[in-house]
């Protein structure tokens, strides 16, 4: 296990050093500038500010110099936003939208999980046409529907909950985090329902039946850890999509994260904002696709990664 996780965490610099490069090139082929607006500069003041920002150098040039910064964990100065670095934008967005994501996160998997497993017990049965119908509307209502409908009911109509804003208080989260959370629940109570299902139908299990043993111990002893193993593939991507905060929900609800940097960034081709959150992005997705690895070996005995890998 720790050749492997050696091996995998070694892999991760190349993948990640060609997300840098396609995301680098991607970005300046796009057109327009960073400089670029409704109201066009003097060429002598735009010359001076690509100069300032190493614009005006060859690009193989600034992506070297792109690279040393990185190395040097430096995500460079932001264009639009003055006297503002990227890294210190991402570390005033970031505890936002973790905080959003991650409370969205643990209501999806608190709800959807014990939902699935319901459903799957009682399979072909009104509960489970209930559960699953819920479930397919969560899915076809997407974040941007959702929200202002919400919005609509909690704040406007019923005034129980504020409309947008951000603050470390229950009543401000609400809303967001629910909304954030309702596809995600969605998602996992239908991978849960037919995973489950696929396991109470296994040998073992028919094998633990004949032997008397109880059905609750059969469910949570036996059933519930592989039954968990498509749910952990699906929250590698998940997770980090979801952390990183969504850009949706932030911009209606005026939540100042992440994803609403990302937004503004590109909008205002902001070279250096844009890489940064690409960059912590792609971070996050090889953590969590790791950690997931991990975790099939924790829920499923039979896995086991060697030396060789897996």
């Amino acid at each position: 296990m720790i050749g492997y996780s050696i091996k995998r965490l070694a892999s991760a610099i190349p993948t990640l050093f060609l997300l840098i490069t396609f995301a680098f090139f991607l970005i300046r082929i796009a057109p327009g500038g960073p400089f670029d607006s409704e109201r066009a500069l003097p060429p002598d003041i735009e010359a001076n500010l690509a100069a300032k920002y190493h614009l005006d150098e060859p690009l193989p040039v600034q992506y070297l110099r792109y690279l040393w910064q990185i190395a040097r964990l430096d995500l460079g100065p932001s264009y639009h936003y003055l006297d503002w670095t990227v890294n210190d934008l991402i570390a005033q967005g970031a505890p936002v939208s973790f905080t959003l994501g991650g409370l969205a996160l643990l209501v999806a998997l608190t709800i959807g999980i014990p939902i699935g497993a319901w459903a799957a017990l009682r399979q072909n049965r009104p509960a489970d046409y209930s559960i699953m119908g819920v479930a397919m509307i969560g899915l076809s209502i997407p974040n941007f529907v959702m929200a202002p409908l919400l919005i609509l009911l909690f704040a406007i109509t019923l005034g129980w909950l504020p409309a947008g804003g951000w603050e470390f208080s229950p009543a401000r989260m609400v809303l967001p985090v629910v909304t954030l959370a309702l596809p995600m629940i969605a998602y996992v109570a239908r991978i849960t329902r037919g995973s489950m299902i696929e396991v109470l139908r296994s040998s073992f299990i028919r094998t633990a039946r004949a032997k008397g043993m109880p059905e609750k111990e059969i469910l949570f002893n036996h059933a519930l850890k592989p039954a968990l193993l498509p749910v952990i593939s699906y929250l590698g991507p998940a997770a980090a999509a979801i952390l990183t905060g969504s850009v949706v929900v932030e911009r209606i609800f005026t939540i100042p994260g992440i994803g609403s940097y990302f937004v503004q960034g590109a909008l205002n081709r902001d070279y250096t904002l844009v890489m940064g959150v690409v960059i912590l992005y792609g971070m996050l997705i090889i953590l969590f696709n790791f950690l997931v690895d991990l975790i099939y070996a924790w829920l499923d005995p039979r896995i086991r990664y060697d030396e060789q890998g897996a």
